[in-house]
Parts: structure tokens; C-alpha cells; sequence
């Protein structure tokens, strides 16, 4: 169901059969996701802000299901609208959490990795608004690029460093979802993350373009709504037309 303004929306919503997206804050600006295997478990990706856990659990009894069914959580990188309730979430599940090598130590210590100090913006919100913190928690397996997680027909870790050192995307194979975690935004149109978010500008510029080069029918993002139609061509129109013609700073 798409975001309806004055709307009430499902605390789930089914993207594909056994994909589902769990909007944390408002309707889709910040969103986990939840993948449903054969045999009943689910796959945590992403558990919001540290309060988002009461809304997680909600949008899992929408689909039918407790934290007990969660086997796994899987975060796309380092930042409190991301990693806020892994703390909370592996404690309610018992699950282990999953997070890219380069993003572990800021995991563990439950702070943001620094915002590029390169240019003005970055300097200026380190110190105006340094990065969120949040309950530290214990990462139980560090992921790599290309790693495929046993997650119904493979979940296929993508390597898009940049607005953190060791943030990643997900395609799960089997349904063709595309999970680009904070490598694009989807927020009036498909863009990426603002400079000041950030761990290195210029990389997450470069790096987004391997979403460009993947096959998927669905992307789906954890800032704004899914794409379902022509998503790969949106997404490379955007990496072709505006990233490709601008200039780094």
C-alpha cells in the first residue's frame, strides 16, 4: 500500500510474498524490513530508533508473527535510525546481530561512525550536532561484500561504503528485492543521503553505482517508499542523469 497523507497505514506491509516493510517513523521515512523464510523464521533487517521496538513488534504480529520467530538481524550500517533498537530487538529476540566488518566498532561502542570532515556541511553538523548514540550491543558476525546470508534463496550482501565506512545494501535473490539501506534515499525522488550524513561523500557517489549495475523488480528504501515499477531503470536514470553529472566537493 502506498503512503496515503491523513491515511492510517499498516504497521506491515507485504512488498513481495514473505518480504515485508516495517515503517518505524511515519509511514515510510524510516523503514526495517522483515523476510519470511520457509519454514517460518524471519529476518530482521534494520531496527530503527532505540524507541522504534514496540512498532517492530507490532509489524511483526501483523504478519502473524512474535519475536520469537526472529532468527537473525541484519543491519545495514551504523547510525541510530538504523541500529537505535538492535540492543532492545536482541534482546526481545534472542537473535544474533549481523553488521559489515567496518561498521562493528561503532556498533559495539553504540556511536556513529564521523561525519567527513572534507567539506564545510560535514565539519559544521560533527560539531553542531555530533552523531547519535545509542544502546551499545554485541555484533555476533561481521559481514562482508558478496556474502550470501542462507535467507530464503540467498541474501546478498552489496558493499556501499561511504555514508558509513561499512554500510551495505541487500538483494535478496530469490524475490528480486533490492534493500539500498541509506546508499539512496527515496524522498521526493530518488537521491542520496544529504552530504552531512555522510561518513565520506565522494565514496557513497561512487558506490552507489553498483545498485545500478544489479537486477532487481522491487527497491526498496529506508528513507521513503518502494519502487515496483521499472525500479532499476529509475534508479540508473538517477545515477546516470544527475549523481554521474555532478561533482564532487
Amino acid at each position: 500500500m502506498p503512503y496515503c497523507p491523513g491515511v492510517a497505514n499498516p504497521p506491515a506491509t507485504e512488498l513481495v510474498p514473505g518480504v515485508f516493510r516495517i515503517p518505524t517513523v511515519g509511514s515510510w521515512q524510516v523503514n526495517s524490513y522483515a523476510l519470511v523464510d520457509d519454514d517460518g523464521s524471519v529476518t530482521l533487517v534494520d531496527t530503527g530508533l532505540k524507541a522504534a521496538p514496540p512498532k517492530l513488534v507490532a509489524g511483526l504480529a501483523a504478519m502473524g508473527k512474535q519475536p520469537s520467530d526472529v532468527v537473525r538481524i541484519v543491519l545495514t550500517h551504523a547510525h541510530p535510525d538504523h541500529a537505535g533498537g538492535a540492543a532492545e530487538m536482541g534482546r526481545r529476540t534472542g537473535a544474533p546481530i549481523a553488521v559489515h566488518g567496518d561498521d562493528v566498532e561503532y556498533a559495539e561502542a553504540g556511536t556513529s561512525p564521523p561525519a567527513d570532515a572534507s567539506h564545510l556541511a560535514g565539519r559544521l553538523f560533527s560539531r553542531l550536532a555530533p552523531g547519535g548514540s545509542w544502546p551499545p550491543f554485541g555484533v555476533a558476525e561481521h559481514l562482508t561484500d558478496g556474502q550470501v546470508l542462507p535467507v530464503g534463496g540467498g541474501l546478498r550482501v552489496v558493499a556501499t561504503p561511504g555514508h558509513s565506512p561499512g554500510h551495505i545494501s541487500l538483494l535478496h535473490e530469490d524475490t528480486k528485492v533490492l534493500i539500498t539501506g541509506d546508499a539512496l534515499f527515496n524522498v521526493l525522488g530518488v537521491r542520496l543521503s544529504p552530504r552531512p550524513l555522510c561518513s565520506d561523500h565522494r565514496m557513497t557517489q561512487r558506490t552507489a553505482h553498483r545498485l545500478g549495475e544489479l537486477e532487481y523488480d522491487v527497491a526498496a528504501f529506508t528513507h521513503g517508499p518502494e519502487i515496483t515499477e521499472r525500479p532499476r531503470e529509475a534508479i540508473r536514470t538517477y545515477l546516470r542523469t544527475k549523481l554521474s553529472a555532478s561533482t564532487p566537493e
